[in-house]
């Protein structure tokens, strides 16, 4: 009475391995994507950052984390530097906590041990003319 007829199904197909791959195309395509538009630039962006932290040295003007500009006095351990923040206020900070490098020092070889800023690269302008470097008032008019 409840039984239903049952109905012999068709086979498929003997080249089935190309519908396969019609079907994972767009997850593949999809991935392709994420990788070169997400995680390529991200790993780029981390490797430039951990090579930023490892150049940090005394006289560098850094920003940590928690927004506080300071000038490196000294470098401590692998992953500890102690930053001033004001005059005879230091504190220590870690390493991986410094979110920018404001104005980078010339190494001591170089300059005759003169710990002045400078620039990073040629063709950027002089630290003396950035904000970074102490012209905070004269970005806003002030003397």
């Amino acid at each position: 009475m409840f039984v239903s007829t049952a109905y012999a199904q068709t086979a498929a197909p003997a080249g089935g391995g190309g519908d396969m791959l019609v079907q994972f195309l767009p997850l593949i395509l999809i991935f392709v994507v994420f990788y070169f538009l997400l995680i390529r630039p991200q790993q780029k962006k981390m490797k430039e950052h951990k090579a930023m932290l490892s150049a940090i040295r005394r006289g560098d003007r850094v920003v940590t984390g928690g927004g506080i500009i300071g000038v490196v006095t000294k470098v401590g351990s692998d992953d500890e530097l102690t930053v001033e923040i004001a005059e005879n206020v230091r504190v220590r900070c870690l390493r991986s906590t410094v979110n920018l490098v404001l104005a980078k020092t010339e190494p001591a070889g170089k300059s005759g041990g003169d710990a002045t800023p400078a620039a990073t690269a040629e063709g950027e302008a002089k630290p003396a003319d950035t904000p970074a470097a102490g012209g905070i008032g004269k970005l806003f008019g002030r003397k």
